[in-house]
C-alpha cells in the first residue's frame, strides 16, 4: 500500500528533526569555549523539561511511565554526554560522520535484541547511507579521543531510537514520556558534573543563547515530534531519514557557517537521499508484480 497522509506527515516531521539536529554541530562546538560539555547537557535538558511543564500539568496523570522514561534518559544522557564531550577533541565533521554510524547499529540491534533480521534491501540501503555519510564528511581521518567517545554516541543513538519505538508503539503518552525523559537526563548530567567537579557556569551570552536554542528546537520540539512520528514509521526507515542529519549540517556550514562547498560532500548527500528511496522501493510487493497484479502507487 502507498503511504497514508499521516505517514507522510510523520516523515516530514522526522526530516525536520534531522534538519534541526544537523544545525547543532557547529553551534555546540562553538559554545564549548564558554561552557563545560556536561553542564551544557544538564541545562539544555532541564530547560526543555521546564518549558514542557505547563502542558504536562494539564494531564490527569503525571507520575506515570517513570520506568520507561528512566531507561530512555539513561540512554539519552549517555548519547549527548559522549557526543558533546567528544566535540571538544574532534572536528564537527568527524562527529557528524561517527554519529551517523547509528544507521548500521539499528539493523544490528533489530537482529540481536529483537530477532528481526532486516531484509537484504534494508542492509543495502543502510550501507548506501553509510557510504554517503563517508563522502559527506570526508571520512574518519585519524581516530582520537573525541572519535572514540562519539562512537559511544552512535551506539546509544541507535539504542534510543529502538527503545523509543518500543514505547511509543505501546501507546505511551508522548508528552509525559518526553517530560520525564528530559528532567531525568538533565539531573543525570548535573549529578555527573557535581561528582566530577565540573564548572556549571555559562561564560558568555552567546553560549547561553545556544543553550536556549538547543532546549527549544532540537530537544523540546524535535524529540516530541520524533516520538509521535515513530508511531507510524518503521525503525530502519527512521534511521535512514535521520541519516540526513549530516546533510543539513553541511548545508548550514556552507551557508550560515561560511564553509567552502565541496562537491564530494554534496555527492554524499545525494547517496543518503538515494538510500531513502531504495528503502521506499523495498516496500513494493514484487511478488504481486510477478503475478501481474497492480503494484502500489
Amino acid at each position: 500500500m502507498s503511504a497514508t497522509p499521516r505517514e507522510r506527515i510523520a516523515d516530514l516531521g522526522l526530516i525536520y528533526c534531522a534538519a534541526v539536529w544537523g544545525a547543532t554541530f557547529y553551534m555546540v562546538k562553538g559554545a564549548l569555549t564558554a561552557v563545560d560539555p556536561t553542564a551544557l547537557v544538564a541545562w539544555r535538558f532541564l530547560l526543555s523539561a521546564a518549558l514542557l511543564l505547563p502542558w504536562v500539568l494539564r494531564k490527569p496523570k503525571i507520575f506515570i511511565l517513570l520506568k520507561e522514561s528512566a531507561i530512555l534518559a539513561l540512554i539519552l544522557g549517555t548519547l549527548y554526554l559522549t557526543q558533546t564531550e567528544g566535540l571538544r577533541y574532534t572536528s564537527a565533521s568527524n562527529s557528524g560522520f561517527i554519529t551517523g554510524l547509528f544507521v548500521i547499529f539499528v539493523p544490528l540491534f533489530l537482529l540481536v535484541f529483537f530477532g528481526k533480521p532486516p531484509t537484504v534491501v534494508q542492509w543495502a540501503a543502510s550501507a548506501l547511507a553509510l557510504a554517503g555519510l563517508w563522502l559527506l564528511t570526508g571520512g574518519l581521518g585519524r581516530c582520537n579521543r573525541g572519535d572514540l567517545l562519539t562512537i559511544g554516541a552512535a551506539v546509544t543513538y541507535a539504542a534510543h531510537l529502538l527503545a523509543t519505538d518500543k514505547y511509543v508503539r505501546a501507546d505511551a503518552d508522548a508528552i509525559i514520556l518526553a517530560f520525564h525523559q528530559f528532567w531525568m537526563t538533565g539531573l543525570y548530567a548535573l549529578a555527573l558534573a557535581l561528582v566530577a567537579g565540573r564548572p556549571l557556569g555559562v561564560g558568555s551570552a552567546k553560549a547561553g543563547g545556544t543553550i536556549v536554542f538547543l532546549a527549544i528546537f532540537p530537544t523540546l520540539s524535535a524529540f516530541y515530534i520524533q516520538m509521535l512520528a515513530q508511531k507510524f514509521t518503521a525503525p530502519v526507515k527512521v534511521s535512514l531519514i535521520f541519516s540526513l542529519e549530516p546533510v543539513f549540517a553541511a548545508l548550514f556550514a556552507w551557508t550560515v557557517g561560511g564553509e567552502e562547498f565541496v562537491a564530494a560532500r554534496a555527492a554524499g548527500g545525494g547517496l543518503i537521499v538515494a538510500a531513502m528511496i531504495v528503502d521506499e522501493i523495498s516496500k513494493l510487493s514484487l511478488l504481486k508484480g510477478r503475478k501481474k497484479e497492480v503494484l502500489p502507487v
